[in-house]
């Protein structure tokens, strides 16, 4: 079966609002809105008065929202980071799979304070499999198998069209490795995923709530995707 060509994330304004002329004006409102969230500012009426001062359009304003966090927060997600995995490992399955596909496609990706590389793809309860697809899972089971789990359970939104198709071919890339894999639906992923002990995710709120994650999509873009167009504040 052929799959549709698509660059996942790709929006063709990321070239102007995220290249050098917009470059000195979103660091400055990057260093603003971390002021604020350090000051106890929520982050959302942050990134609404910082953006409205520096004109900036919505999809700049969600590269903040979601690149940037107060130090207190990075300091307790920093000490729950995991260098090495053991054991079962719970995996946040959109959140990664579309990340790597997004990297795939060279399109924008955020490389965050927290030291996650986050997209701003957006999945709003679509989604389809495209070409880039199949890359990504073998990446993502691949890396795990390398991390030192026995055991990987991804965790899939069940209410996200084709998240079944997602789940069966998980499980029939997952079956031809050494890595036990096993691919779930639930209703609600974030709550499932919260207080469990290693992590697979980019998801700030998850970060927040899990007992510890690993930084699974950074290694695997930094050592099988290096051309990936990765974005960063300063």
């Amino acid at each position: 079966m052929s799959l549709q060509v698509v660059k996942r994330g790709y929006v063709p304004k990321d070239q102007t609002e995220f290249g050098e002329a917009w470059k000195a004006r979103m660091d400055a409102a990057a260093n603003d809105v971390r002021y604020l969230l350090d000051h106890g500012y929520p982050v959302s009426p942050a990134v609404t008065f910082i953006g409205n001062h520096y004109l900036l359009s919505e999809r700049q304003r969600m590269a903040l929202t979601r690149g940037l966090a107060s130090r207190e927060r990075l300091c307790a997600r920093r000490k729950k980071e995991l260098q090495s995995l053991s054991g079962t490992v719970s995996v946040d399955g959109f959140n990664t799979v579309i990340t790597l596909e997004v990297a795939l496609s060279g399109s924008l990706l955020l490389g965050c304070d927290d030291g996650t590389i986050r997209d701003l793809a957006g999945l709003h309860g679509t989604y389809r499999i495209v070409d880039k697809t199949v890359r990504a899972v073998e990446l993502m089971l691949g890396a795990l198998e390398r991390s030192g789990a026995d055991r990987a359970v991804v965790f899939l939104d069940r209410p996200v069209s084709n998240s079944g198709r997602l789940k069966a071919l998980i499980e029939e890339k997952g079956s031809h490795r050494r890595l036990a894999v096993d691919a779930e639906l639930f209703s609600d992923v974030d709550r499932q995923l919260s207080g469990r002990p290693q992590v697979v995710t980019s998801d700030g709120v998850i970060l927040n709530r899990c007992g510890g994650w690993y930084n699974l999509n950074r290694r695997i873009i930094e050592e099988s995707i290096p051309e990936a167009w990765i974005y960063s504040f300063h």
